[in-house]
């Protein structure tokens, strides 16, 4: 079973079926916050869409072989937020991190914490060549993440998202195994 224990207060680990209302409340409380730059707040309407979601991450194992396409961010027992590889290719041996925290859990370095261990993580034990990070250009707060890891900003992806009436650009960072192992 996947679980990364960070420190005492920060953990990743799998979604289970109870965690639904505790995702859904997280989402709801940060909606108006999070929509800024997450597009898919509108297919979150109901405590049934937060457990479809959790259920589609847990599915999802099978086809990333055991790594975690979505896990739930813990502060101090609480989710906090998700992280995961949006993308894996096997072949290639590259994984996409995507990331989210929830409003009242910004500024304690959780998601710095929580991307520094999935990155670890995605080279040491997944195998990974390379790991990629995609954010939004005007996204500062998330832009901050692969930069104090020292991910190196390597161009960008013109209209790579939509976000409910507009496009927005994304900023592409990536980090090597064999840099994350020199650092």
């Amino acid at each position: 079973m996947f679980q990364l224990n960070i420190d005492r207060d920060v953990s990743i680990r799998l979604f289970n079926d109870r965690d639904a209302d505790e995702l859904f409340q997280l989402v709801m409380n940060s909606r108006e916050y999070l929509r800024e730059w997450l597009g898919w707040l509108d297919f979150t309407q109901r405590v049934e869409d937060s457990a479809a979601f959790i259920n589609e991450t847990l599915k999802a194992l099978v086809d990333t072989g055991g790594y975690p396409k979505s896990a739930a961010i813990t502060y101090k027992d609480a989710i906090a937020g998700t992280i995961g590889f949006n993308e894996i290719n096997k072949f290639h041996k590259i994984g996409i991190i995507g990331y989210w925290l929830g409003e009242g859990f910004q500024g304690k370095g959780i998601m710095t914490k929580a991307c520094r261990a999935l990155t670890n993580y995605g080279f040491k034990t997944a195998g990974l060549n390379r790991i990629e990070i995609r954010v939004a250009e005007g996204n500062l707060k998330s832009k901050a993440i692969p930069k104090r890891l020292g991910f190196t900003e390597e161009g960008k992806i013109r209209q790579a998202e939509w976000l409910y009436d507009h496009y927005v650009d994304h900023i592409l960072y990536g980090m090597l195994a064999e840099e994350w192992e020199n650092k």
